[in-house]
């Protein structure tokens, strides 16, 4: 079964020869004193899936010159790239993106560092990651996970998937010993589950700053124990890996690894938005904050909201399913209990009607809005600017 599934996500020879050789061209025309380019990423370590678009280039700036000026080195980056028309994006430090032939490079610019410690910023330790990862040669396995994770729609660590990222998958699985042995281990995972691969801390939830552990899924970094790997993940992600895992060991089947677009219930109120043009992740993210947005309001407005979701795939969608999709015309408001008079008081000059249940003063309100659809569709019409 396996063999098959492989075959299809392992780039093919053919794949493989057309992307080094346009790798090979980015990194020939990338010449910078003091500074050397290589690739990064999952195409680096060998774990990457079949009909990968972006390859991660890192320019590394030599550590002894410049740790205290690394806040100059995306300048001289750019001005070393500058015939290549990069685009500048903003991040922890600028990074510059390029396009060449149907591969998106993204060059960051990054310290020359042989150990976490010594790093200015966190992207500084990438080519760690993928030395570490290299070193266990467990690439097909990685590969596996990372259909499986993938197929379930909780691989991604960007803010509107909060998913398990590439290198946490690549970590697991190489902690684990193998694809079966991951989704084994995944499958007894109960409560908040901590893993410490390289056994760098002695207690990771009382090492690690309690900023970092508040994600179901504490995972120490094998390069930097002060890291969180996973400190992105979800409950929901985390819940929904686990219950494919269990899934899949009663039954094993090649349908676990297919990707399947995600559904929309029957009953759910959607809206189909065009994305405005910019970085993927970024105006995903930048969605998903207004999804966040409106649904706090439809539970302020006192709609009972039971499921909701947010899709990206070139469109973005937002769905709703209510308990019901009208409110009563009027709402209750509970006021003071009884026994604090002067509280009652006011409260029966602010409203006019007035009656008692179970020990508080209450009064109706007419509700603002009454139809599920119409508010929905009006928050949204307000809220994307």
């Amino acid at each position: 079964m396996f063999d098959k599934i492989l075959d299809k996500i392992k780039p093919t020879k053919g794949e493989f020869n057309e992307i080094k050789k346009l790798v090979n061209s980015v990194l020939k025309e990338i010449k910078i004193k003091d500074a050397k380019p290589v690739v990064g990423g999952s195409f680096a370590k060998d774990t990457w899936l079949s009909g990968i678009h972006d390859i991660d280039i890192f320019v590394k700036f030599n550590y002894k010159k410049y740790k205290d000026r690394s806040k100059k080195i995306d300048g001289l980056l750019y001005k070393g790239i500058k015939k290549l028309k990069p685009k500048r994006l903003h991040g922890s430090r600028d990074y510059f993106q390029i396009k060449k032939g149907k591969l998106t490079f993204e060059i960051v610019p990054i310290l020359d560092i042989r150990k976490a410690s010594q790093a200015v910023n966190i992207t500084d330790v990438s080519p760690l990651h993928a030395l570490w990862v290299k070193k266990h040669k467990l690439h097909n396995d990685i590969r596996l996970s990372k259909a499986f994770a993938r197929a379930h729609h909780v691989y991604g660590a960007e803010t509107h998937i909060r998913g398990f990222s590439g290198y946490v998958l690549e970590i697991l699985t190489i902690y684990y010993g193998g694809f079966m042995k991951f989704v084994r281990g995944v499958s007894k995972w109960k409560g908040k589950t901590v893993i410490d691969p390289e056994k760098l801390l002695k207690k990771p939830l009382k090492e690690l700053n309690t900023s970092k552990i508040s994600s179901p899924l504490v995972l120490v970094d094998p390069v930097d124990k002060a890291r969180n790997a996973a400190a992105v993940v979800s409950k929901e992600k985390y819940d929904t890996l686990i219950k494919a895992a269990k899934l899949f060991l009663k039954n094993p089947s090649e349908r676990y690894f297919l990707l399947k677009e995600e559904k929309i219930p029957k009953n759910a109120i959607a809206i189909e938005i065009k994305p405005k043009k910019g970085k993927s992740d970024v105006v995903a993210g930048k969605l998903f904050a207004l999804f966040n947005k409106i649904k706090r309001q439809i539970k302020l407005e006192g709609f009972g909201l039971k499921k909701s979701g947010f899709i990206f795939d070139g469109k973005a969608v937002f769905w709703f399913v209510f308990k019901s999709n009208k409110l009563s015309e009027y709402k209750e408001i509970r006021g003071p209990p009884l026994k604090l008079k002067k509280h009652v008081e006011q409260f029966r000059k602010k409203h006019k009607k007035t009656v008692v249940k179970k020990g508080f003063v209450c009064t109706k309100e007419s509700r603002k809005f009454t139809d599920a659809e119409k508010f929905v569709k009006l928050l949204y019409r307000k809220l994307y600017k």
